[in-house]
């Protein structure tokens, strides 16, 4: 009994704490994580923004998507305050905060993950 009370705190204090924030219909949440409170998916996978992106315009595609994927938006989904929605080039919708279209990173593998922070100089993690 003593070591599954012992497992639970250790699991309680090493792993990301999810926040009551929940956005865009629940496509988005918030997060603690160890660059602070970030946005991310449903899943609590981490979102990111990219540098080279304008207002409400996204400029990843092909490779770069490939790496980063965007975080599409459902067809039945609508914006939600700051949180927008901006037309991708084949159609599709992606979501978007204040503006700034909002993706994933291949490499992050588990909720809480990070590690897309900084790639090149351009990405970075999404706060409010």
């Amino acid at each position: 009994m003593r070591s599954l009370l012992l497992a639970a705190a250790v699991m309680a204090v090493t792993m990301p704490l999810a926040h009551a924030g929940d956005y865009a219909g629940g496509a988005i949440k918030s997060m603690d994580t160890a660059k602070g409170e970030v946005l991310t998916n449903a899943k609590g996978m981490t979102l990111y923004t990219f540098d080279k992106d304008a207002k409400d315009t996204s400029n990843c595609y092909d490779e770069c998507a490939q790496k980063w994927p965007p975080l599409t938006a459902a067809a039945d989904t609508a914006a939600d305050g700051k949180y927008t929605q901006v037309a991708r080039k084949d159609g599709s919708k992606q979501w978007a905060y204040d503006g700034r279209p909002l993706y994933l990173w291949q490499n992050d593998k588990k909720p809480g993950d990070v590690t897309g922070d900084g790639v090149g100089g351009i990405w970075h993690v999404a706060k409010e």
